[in-house]
């Protein structure tokens, strides 16, 4: 009934790019050193950003889903999020990092997953902190439709 196709798969591969971006983040060596931070994990339902920042606040490095090269509804899932978090927890590593205190904003899926991937690097988790906003009582309510 016809020729049956056969497709080849080629040297174009997402887990390829992922790791040369990784590789490329983790090749930008930083001169500080710190001994202790807090580690910020903004989840959204379409991204995760994960940042490691002193214990004043002052940004060490950042990461987010997007930037390892998901695209699309890809950067909202966990795999996603505990790439990012496995990629801070490495460079968190080179910079000295022993223990974080972990501030999470958000309710995307990539939560919890980014924090278990920033662990395996083995370092220690002090604190963890949800820090997401939540309206009170929002703007004013529109006015009934008179009809």
């Amino acid at each position: 009934m016809g020729k049956k196709r056969i497709v080849k798969k080629t040297g174009k591969s997402g887990a390829g790019k992922n790791s040369a971006l990784k590789s490329r983040f983790l090749s930008r060596g930083t001169k500080k050193k710190i001994e202790s931070g807090i580690l910020h994990v903004q989840s959204t339902y379409n991204n995760t950003r994960v940042s490691l920042t002193d214990k004043e606040g002052n940004l060490a490095c950042s990461l987010s889903s997007g930037a390892l090269g998901f695209k699309g509804a890809k950067k909202g899932t966990p795999f996603a999020a505990a790439k990012a978090g496995e990629s801070i927890g490495e460079m968190a590593k080179t910079m000295g990092v022993r223990n974080v205190d972990v501030i999470v904003k958000g309710v995307g899926a990539g939560r919890e997953s980014s924090i278990r991937a920033f662990v395996s690097n083995g370092i220690h988790i002090n604190s963890i902190k949800d820090m997401t906003p939540i309206p009170h009582n929002g703007p004013r309510a529109k006015k009934p439709r008179r009809v």
